[in-house]
């Protein structure tokens, strides 16, 4: 079977996989609340889509891991997927932060992390997803591609996808060029979950303003504006 279908394939559905696994942790365990996770508009975490690309190309090389006992390479191969998905997690992290001055998650408040960009616990969770990947999807990869192939609904879905994502990626790059912009005139790093936060306060309070007095929707400079009034507080007060 061709790589490139079976790498276009996975990222697709672990992209989309991803997206739910963070709109439930965050609902039910983190912030409490239904919130769209991520920069992309839609469904759609390309992380995640790396990460399962990644984690098909290590099992392939599991053979190759010089250890005698079954169980034992097996945990040196999981341990192995959590080592390369986190260094993936903690390059994407710097490269926001150092280029974009977006902080797309924050792990400050974690034991052992880095930069708050990783540490211990999630690296122990992608160990975890690790190995439900190779036990539950991995075995069945190639024989569901044989049969998604020869379906044209199949190339038809891939290619919705893609075309979707081209068109969220590009109408999302162009908000954080903005959100760039503002950072680097106010000299802040933008949290990701802290600006939608004020976004989503800002809606509530809109709502209540439209039933008052039907005012519009306000600009995402002065949701901006005031979100950096915020960080300024939060500073002095430390």
């Amino acid at each position: 079977m061709n790589y490139f279908l079976i790498l276009t394939f996975l990222f697709a559905v672990g992209s989309m996989t991803g997206w739910g696994i963070e709109v439930i942790y965050r609902r039910f365990f983190s912030q409490k609340h239904w919130v769209n996770p991520g920069f992309l508009a839609g469904p759609c975490l390309p992380l995640y889509g790396f990460s399962l690309c990644i984690l098909y190309l290590l099992a392939q090389t599991e053979d190759s891991i010089p250890v005698a006992h079954t169980v034992l390479r097996k945990l040196l191969l999981f341990a192995l997927m959590a080592i390369a998905v986190t260094a993936l997690e903690y390059a994407v992290g710097r490269i926001m932060i150092g280029v974009m001055h977006l902080r797309l998650w924050d792990y400050s408040d974690r034991w052992g992390n880095i930069g708050g960009i990783i540490c211990p616990l999630f690296s122990f969770f992608w160990m975890v997803l690790s190995a439900l990947y190779y036990f539950l999807v991995h075995p069945h990869i190639l024989e569901a591609l044989r049969w998604l192939s020869q379906n044209l609904a199949f190339s038809f879905g891939i290619g919705f996808f893609y075309g979707i994502f081209v068109i969220d990626f590009t109408y999302s790059a162009q908000i954080v060029r903005k959100i760039r912009a503002f950072a680097d005139e106010k000299q802040i790093v933008v949290r990701l979950e802290g600006l939608r936060e004020e976004i989503r306060q800002s809606r509530e309070q809109r709502r209540l303003r439209f039933l008052l007095s039907l005012r519009t929707e306000r600009p995402l400079p002065e949701i901006l504006e005031e979100y950096s009034e915020k960080l300024r507080a939060l500073y002095l007060k430390k």
